[in-house]
Order: C-alpha cells, then structure tokens, then sequence
C-alpha cells in the first residue's frame, strides 16, 4: 500500500515537475523570445520531456540502474505519442476555442494526454521497477 502511494505522488509530482518546465519555457518564449505560440510550444515540450524522464525514473519508478540511451530512447518513443496527443489538443483548442490562452490550452492538453503517457511509461518503459 505504501508502495503504490509512493508511486503514485511520485507521478504526480513527476508530472507537475515536467509540467512547470513545459508551461515555463513556454511563457519565456512567447513573452521574451516573441515566437508564436505553435513554434514555443514545440521548444517547450523538448525540454520538459528531457526533465519529465528524469524526474519520472527517480521519482515515479526509483530505478536503481543508471540511465541508459536505450532507456531514454524507450522513454522519448512513448512521450512522442503523448506529446502529438498534447500538441493536438493544445492547437485544436487555440485554434477553435477564441480567446483561449496559451497556458489554458496547455493545461487542458495535459491533463488528457497524462494517461496515456503513464500507461506507456508503466507498461513500457520503467515496467521491472513498478510496484
């Protein structure tokens, strides 16, 4: 029981980590940088995926080996999934939803696509370490 609740807040401190780093770069870009909102968020998902798999192997799935490309390669095949899921609802919603905000669509767009990246995550990825 106490496994699963590790495991559990560990996800979803994993996803708050990597969430944080997509919605930050994302506000940085489209505020500083002047790149539109389309381009920032294609930047922003490549840096938090590279922070979310560090974070989710420490915290969601306490792996004890180091990491490995294999692994990260793994790890960026089920993200890419999740983020084209993401992107796609983050530009539908731009694109169909007026007035909607950059942050509002990121948002909306996670929380769908959180699912699936932690099936994939679960199930493919980190699957000898999970409680």
């Amino acid at each position: 029981m106490l496994d699963r609740l590790r495991h559990g807040a560990g996800f979803i401190v994993s996803g708050l980590i990597a969430f944080s780093t997509d919605a930050g770069v994302l506000w940085l870009l489209t505020r500083f940088a002047g790149l539109d909102p389309y381009s920032a968020r294609i930047i922003a998902i490549l840096v938090a995926t590279v922070v979310a798999y560090f974070a989710h192997r420490r915290l969601t799935f306490a792996m004890a080996r180091p990491p490995s490309m294999s692994e990260f390669v793994k790890f960026a095949s089920v993200a890419s999934t999740a983020n084209a899921i993401n992107y796609a609802i983050y530009a539908g919603m731009l694109f169909a939803v007026p007035g909607a905000t950059p942050l509002e669509a990121l948002l909306v767009a996670s929380i769908i696509a959180m699912g699936v990246s932690y099936l994939g995550f679960r199930f493919g990825v980190f699957k000898k370490s999970t409680p």
